[in-house]
């Protein structure tokens, strides 16, 4: 049995990593309990749950853990993770701490400055489909944002192909359950604020923006995104607007077939047909759906994770069970 550490198991995507991993057979979670879960409900989990103990680096490497979760604020990460590694411990981290290449990109999408560059360029990111070979020798690795996942999985291929007019520009219309926001209290996702409510926030200026530019290869300039309040708890579903020379949703998903064809984890839909947060939901699935009218050669993807598993904790594990040696898919399907 190898055993891991979670840091951060009361948040959303903290505790969604001690369901899943309640699953796994070859691993054994500890939860370590860090200041900033002092005072916070107790996460609900069966009787024979995961040790907690306090977080301590001798706690570490006491319990010779051999990976820790961060389901931390990125300030967060950036303090406990160098000291976690010094210890041989590896780091799957879900915030946003590790995820740009440069602290001139960080502070300059974070309004932060960086505590721990000289780690921006070990971190590998952990979009398995397109990143997979730096993935299981990493000590370090920055698990993707829920926004860009969703927008990757969809854009990605198409721009390798060659086939999206860029000069056009590419439009992602991405909504999110209120979950996306994290646990912290604040008035915009509050119940009364959400409940029977849709709303658009952080446009032209959301800090997931550059990940899809450093992964999916596009300019600034070429990509403009918005993202959008649910009134719901969980799920994320992304339109993708975009032109296009090929004459057919057919041929689109041709491409996105020989891309994904030994990948566990994308499913494809008939063409013309598209994906809803229903069949994503609780699962490590990103489902693609491609609509195209061949007079005006606009298409549309829509793009259907669940931001807490293939957006956050489900991701996590499958590039844990890439670092560890595991299959892929242990735990998650």
């Amino acid at each position: 049995m190898t055993w891991l550490g979670i840091v951060g198991y009361r948040g959303y995507s903290g505790a969604e990593l001690v369901r899943l991993l309640h699953h796994h057979p070859n691993v054994e979670p500890i939860l370590l309990e860090h200041s900033e879960d002092v005072g916070a409900a107790p996460v609900i989990r069966s009787r024979k749950g995961p040790a907690t103990i306090p977080f301590s680096l001798e706690a570490v490497a006491r319990e010779k853990l051999a990976l820790v979760f961060l389901a931390t604020p990125p300030e967060v990460s950036m303090e406990l993770a160098p000291a976690i590694l010094e210890t041989g411990a590896r780091v799957v981290d879900l915030s946003g701490a590790f995820r740009l290449r440069t602290p001139e990109n960080y502070r300059a999408w974070y309004k932060e400055a960086h505590t721990q560059p000289g780690l921006l360029s070990e971190a590998a990111y952990g979009l398995p489909e397109f990143c997979r070979e730096r993935i299981p020798g990493a000590r370090l690795v920055a698990n993707p944002g829920c926004y860009p996942t969703a927008a990757n999985l969809a854009i990605r291929p198409l721009i390798e192909a060659g086939v999206l007019d860029r000069s056009a520009g590419i439009v992602c219309d991405a909504k999110s359950g209120v979950s996306g926001a994290g646990r912290k209290p604040s008035p915009k996702t509050s119940f009364c604020e959400v409940t029977e409510n849709f709303s658009a926030y952080s446009i032209l200026k959301h800090r997931h923006v550059p990940e899809v530019l450093q992964v999916s290869g596009l300019e600034d300039s070429e990509f403009s995104f918005t993202a959008q309040l649910l009134p719901l708890d969980r799920g994320i579903l992304e339109t993708i607007y975009f032109r296009t020379a090929v004459e057919s949703a057919s041929a689109l998903l041709d491409i996105y077939e020989k891309k994904y064809a030994a990948e566990p984890f994308v499913r494809l839909y008939e063409p013309g047909k598209v994906p809803d947060l229903r069949g994503v939901v609780r699962t490590n699935f990103c489902d693609l759906g491609v609509t195209l009218d061949p007079a005006s050669r606009r298409a549309v993807v829509v793009s259907a994770i669940d931001n807490l598993v293939k957006g956050a904790a489900g991701q996590a594990i499958q590039n844990m069970n890439l670092m560890l040696g595991f299959r892929e898919t242990e735990g998650l399907l």
